[in-house]
């Protein structure tokens, strides 16, 4: 019972932190990212979520090699953040909808 009394202190992670965070991701997953795409992950991540930015490299994936490249560009990841919400904008529009989606 006493470890459940432990309050751990987190603090939210930087942009930055975000962005290297996203790269290590993106390696592990064998995917090529473009720095100036990386920093827009960072930069979504902030006023989202890191969870969000790291599941947009899939989708962002694809968008890039539908068009023939290996490299995600900030265009891709532009376009994946226009199609997908974050669980917080979800949230947020089904609690405005009344329950129901319009």
């Amino acid at each position: 019972l006493l470890d459940r009394m432990l309050i751990v202190r987190t603090h939210p992670y930087t942009v930055e932190e975000m962005v290297h965070i996203t790269s290590i991701r993106a390696t592990v997953e064998n995917v090529e990212v473009e720095e100036d795409a990386l920093a827009l992950l960072g930069e979504i991540g902030s006023r989202t979520s890191l969870r969000y930015t790291v599941q947009m490299l899939t989708p962002a994936r694809i968008m890039a090699e539908t068009t023939g490249r290996t490299k995600i560009t900030q265009e891709d990841i532009r376009q994946v953040d226009k199609l997908f919400l974050d669980g917080k904008a979800s949230a947020k529009l089904l609690s405005q909808s009344e329950g129901f989606m319009k």
